[in-house]
């Protein structure tokens, strides 16, 4: 039988071996991980209190059993509030200063109540000997506090296993493990107080302090298993799944670590199976993309959805340890697409005619001039005016203009080159650069458009109007010189050609000539 004893003796000082083990590790290899802290607290408290079991065993009288009884209540108490502190940080919950203190409020009665129980017998009815016992072994009869510390410690663990089972459903199969990791823990106390407290643990010896080592152990493993979840926060449904950004974690070797359900409009493809992959092979059939991670800079990303094109502005940030060194990587896809489209709209507002949905004067000249600057052939500008058009807006009204001003617009516009330009130069009148072209091809043109002109009915609310409209056109000559003189003096030249026009009975096309004089 004393042989039975030194076995258990040996059991529960290896069990306080490894609880020391475990808290000296957790505080130099697990303190990037979440719940680290309150895991090192834990142990440390779960060693003492396992040593002090080990001296009650190992004690001959009532007196000394007593006495390591008291050492063993000084720490046990604790143990619940921080295993829940643990699984709350572990899942990232954060408890106010004054939940923490209520926290501890009843271990601090329970240390209380038992180191004065010979006052009152409120803890334990009585202490004693177990008659039967072939060795020492202490007989409690339980007193209402040692059910309230009792019924503290179920609270606590309940709690812990609860709060990490709801995370389950809102975590990838990998973080999963390890909060099952976690409740395997939790659960091995629970089984191993239950025997006790039934009477069923042999001689009535407590195998707690075994069973807390063993439960420990699985929670080491929950916090170092996978080094990838040191940088990866559990409180998912409240900030990560829930983030409008796309986010997608690598580690320091490119693995992916985690993403959000945002991230899958970026990248489809990923799901719980990539966990793991490196991000670079994965993505090898988007090598746009591949390269963009790559390089970890800050840049803009585009792809096509369907028929619209999404835009994201692509964010890196590091996670540095404790010590400074980077062990992760968060890559955050911010959905820009309205500024985009709103840069857009904006940009074309300032560079398009309002009515007329073509380029206005200043945006002409300026895409005129690097057209130019491009060309190494001659060019043609032309410039050409709507006939009689104060009469029209006399006769029909300012709407009415405007309804014609925007035809016509449109119908030059659409006998265009692709690599044509038009602007509205002001009022009712239009220039057209005509870039890489020689003169009987730009009268041709010239004339096609004024022909489409006089042969559209233009059709406003209660009337229809045919329109005519006069041309004026003169060569760009490139040349090493300034090409923004030249452009400006071919303007005027243009002007010269459509006032001769005018003047020569108006719906025509004339070319400029050097014997015409400005007026």
């Amino acid at each position: 039988m004393v042989e039975e004893l030194y076995f258990y003796r040996l059991l529960i000082i290896l069990a306080g071996v490894l609880s020391l083990i475990l808290s000296i590790f957790s505080y130099f290899k697990l303190n990037n991980a979440p719940g680290a802290r309150h895991y090192m607290f834990v142990t440390f408290l779960s060693a003492i209190f396992t040593f002090s079991y080990a001296f009650e065993l190992a004690s001959s009288n009532l007196k000394e059993i007593k006495f390591w009884l008291g050492v063993e209540y000084l720490v046990m108490p604790f143990i619940p509030g921080f295993i829940l502190l643990m699984c709350f940080e572990y899942v990232g919950i954060k408890l106010r200063q004054r939940h923490i203190f209520i926290l501890f409020g009843i271990p601090l009665i329970t240390v209380f109540m038992h180191h004065t129980n010979e006052l009152h017998r409120l803890y334990y009815a009585s202490v004693g000997l177990l008659a039967d016992a072939p060795f020492p072994i202490v007989h409690l009869e339980y007193g209402p506090f040692f059910y309230l510390h009792s019924l503290y410690l179920f609270i606590c663990m309940t709690v812990s296993i609860i709060v990490l089972l709801l995370q389950l459903k809102k975590s990838l199969i990998q973080f999963r493990v390890q909060l099952m990791t976690m409740v395997a823990g939790l659960l091995v106390p629970i089984i191993a107080n239950s025997f006790y407290l039934n009477d069923l643990s042999p001689y009535g010896i407590d195998l707690g302090p075994v069973s807390m080592s063993i439960s420990f152990t699985l929670h080491g493993i929950a916090l170092f298993s996978f080094q990838m979840f040191n940088v990866v926060p559990i409180a998912r449904e409240r900030v990560f799944d829930n983030m409008l950004e796309g986010v997608i974690v690598l580690d320091q070797s490119g693995h992916i670590v985690d993403f959000n359900k945002a991230i899958l409009r970026v990248i489809p493809m990923l799901s719980t199976f990539s966990i793991g992959k490196s991000a670079h092979q994965f993505l090898a059939k988007n090598k746009k993309l591949a390269e963009l991670i790559s390089r970890s800079e800050e840049c803009e990303y585009e792809q096509k959805v369907g028929t619209k094109i999404e835009h994201y502005q692509v964010r890196f940030s590091k996670v540095l340890n404790r010590k400074g060194v980077p062990i992760s990587i968060i890559i955050t896809f911010v959905d820009i697409t309205e500024i985009v489209e709103m840069q857009r709209k904006l940009k074309e507002l300032a560079n398009f005619d309002g009515l007329t949905k073509i380029y206005n004067r200043r945006y002409f000249m300026d895409q005129s001039a690097t057209i130019l600057e491009s060309i190494e052939k001659n060019a043609y500008v032309i410039m050409f005016d709507i006939d009689h058009f104060k009469i029209i807006n006399d006769t029909y009204g300012h709407e009415t203009g405007d309804i014609v001003l925007t035809q016509v617009a449109q119908l030059a516009k659409r006998r265009l080159r692709s690599q044509d330009i038009i602007g509205r130069y002001g009022g009712e009148e239009f220039v057209i650069l005509l870039p890489e072209i020689e003169l009987k091809e730009s009268i041709e043109l010239a004339n096609a458009i004024r022909l489409t002109i006089t042969e559209a009915l233009i059709t406003t609310n209660n009337n229809s109007i045919n329109v005519t409209a006069s041309f004026g056109l003169a060569p760009i000559e490139i040349t090493p010189l300034d090409k923004g003189d030249i452009f400006k003096q071919a303007l005027r030249n243009a002007d010269q050609a459509l006032y001769t026009a005018k003047r020569n009975g108006r719906n025509t096309v004339q070319a400029y000539t050097e014997e015409m004089q400005l007026v």
